[in-house]
């Protein structure tokens, strides 16, 4: 059963910037009651905050939390290491998904779970899904966190939701076929190689009752080429959404300008990839979150490592902060190419707009100090001198594009893996 209603939810994304900072306060001395009191992690961290505190300004008292210090610290054991509560108190065991590092386990009680849920509402709102409406979660549904949420979300707001996790692609289709599912959930690569799979059978997507697709794992659902594509496959809108297993379900699009950040259940800060301070509108800068409703789990002022571009007060109807082209890429990730920034979701947005790429990889490896960047493609045109050019004039680079044979790159289900960075292992130098 849901708390709030879909007219709680509009209220709160048309607040002032002093009523919803007024409302995000109020929330965070609330939880840092129990934190500070049963919480040892943040007990270590914030021991001599004095609290409650009576401005947000504050905030930047506090030291930050870094995922390295959830994975290593030792107190509790396999677990991450900021539990609140006794290990009986949780109910849902999930993990990281591994793409950097090991896999970290991540618990939440039944009440966090519940704010899960009450938080991917902001999604559904904004996919507009009705309780006619009936879901496909295309979605192998391990330990990876990945849609659960979405599941029992569509669940408690009511509509037919329809699992296929252990199919292969054909008898997704065919399941959605058969069900009339009106929602696909899944990442943007599975959307585009589901469609794929579609055509190699003699399916037309677009023919099938498909009106919204709902994508999240990774950025290509705000960017512009991707989602044009998908949209085009689909005949049906797509709908972003960002989260990860240790902050939440974090951030969902309102229309193709990118993410909103649902600023009623996460307090928000920027600072600047050149300077290290708070950013400015639309400046580069790397997102750090405040859950505000995960006493179980909770994470204060943590460094997420996504690289945005935050509008404080975009156009439209909803005001919480607008983060234009989504999440942009991770600081991790970010290259520098002769001078050049690159982000991989550029590459993406490139490569896109090819609709004879089937499929592609991005490899980054060092020469000598610098970075240097290897495209592969499955091309059916078989011309990537053509892609080479395009790149060269949008990015400013000569990068090295080759051929592969069609089939040959790997397909994705969950995340997609299309960026291999192997910068630590710098690649010879050769002479002549």
């Amino acid at each position: 059963m849901l708390r709030t209603t879909a007219s709680d939810r509009w209220h709160r994304q048309q607040l002032s910037r002093d009523s919803l900072r007024a409302w995000q306060l109020e929330r965070l001395n609330k939880l840092l009651v129990d934190v500070i009191s049963h919480n040892r992690f943040y007990l270590d961290k914030l021991g001599k905050l004095v609290h409650p505190l009576t401005s947000l300004d504050q905030l930047s008292e506090m030291p930050f939390t870094y995922k390295d210090e959830l994975v290593t610290a030792p107190a509790q054991g396999e677990f991450a290491a900021n539990l609140t509560y006794p290990l009986e108190r949780y109910v849902r065991y999930h993990h990281t998904s591994g793409t950097r590092g090991r896999p970290m386990p991540v618990l939440d009680t039944a009440d966090d779970w519940q704010w899960w849920i009450e938080t991917w509402q902001y999604v559904l709102d904004a996919a507009e899904v009705r309780t006619e409406d009936r879901a496909a979660l295309a979605f192998s549904f391990g330990p990876f966190i990945g849609f659960w949420s979405a599941y029992d979300a569509a669940v408690a707001r009511g509509l037919m939701v329809i699992p296929t996790g252990g199919m292969n692609s054909r008898s997704r289709l065919e399941m959605i076929r058969s069900t009339q599912a009106t929602v696909l959930f899944c990442t943007p690569s599975y959307a585009l190689h589901l469609a794929e799979v579609a055509h190699e059978n003699q399916i037309d997507p677009r023919a099938l009752h498909v009106r919204k697709v709902i994508v999240a794992g990774e950025p290509g659902g705000s960017v512009p080429a991707t989602r044009e594509r998908i949209e085009q496959a689909w005949n049906a809108t797509l709908i972003d959404h960002a989260g990860a297993s240790e902050v939440g379900p974090w951030g969902f699009s309102r229309d193709d300008r990118g993410l909103h950040i649902v600023e009623s259940e996460f307090i928000a800060e920027f600072f600047s990839v050149a300077t290290g301070e708070p950013a400015t509108d639309g400046e580069l800068s790397e997102l750090v979150l405040t859950s505000l409703g995960r006493r179980g789990s909770p994470l204060i002022r943590y460094r997420t490592g996504d690289l945005v571009r935050p509008q404080f007060n975009a156009s439209g109807d909803c005001r919480f902060v607008l983060l234009e082209g989504g999440v942009l890429g991770r600081a991790d990730n970010m290259l520098v190419v002769r001078g050049v920034n690159v982000f991989p979701s550029s590459i993406e947005h490139i490569l896109r707009g090819f609709p004879e790429v089937v499929e592609f990889r991005v490899t980054a490896t060092k020469a000598g100090a610098m970075d240097a960047l290897a495209v592969e493609v499955e091309d059916r045109l078989a011309q990537p001198e053509r892609i080479a050019r395009e790149m060269q004039l949008r990015l400013g680079l000569k990068i090295d594009v080759q051929l592969v044979a069609l089939g040959t790159l790997p397909r994705f289900e969950g995340k997609g893996q299309r960026f291999i960075d192997r910068r630590s292992k710098p690649a010879p130098v050769t002479a002549g």
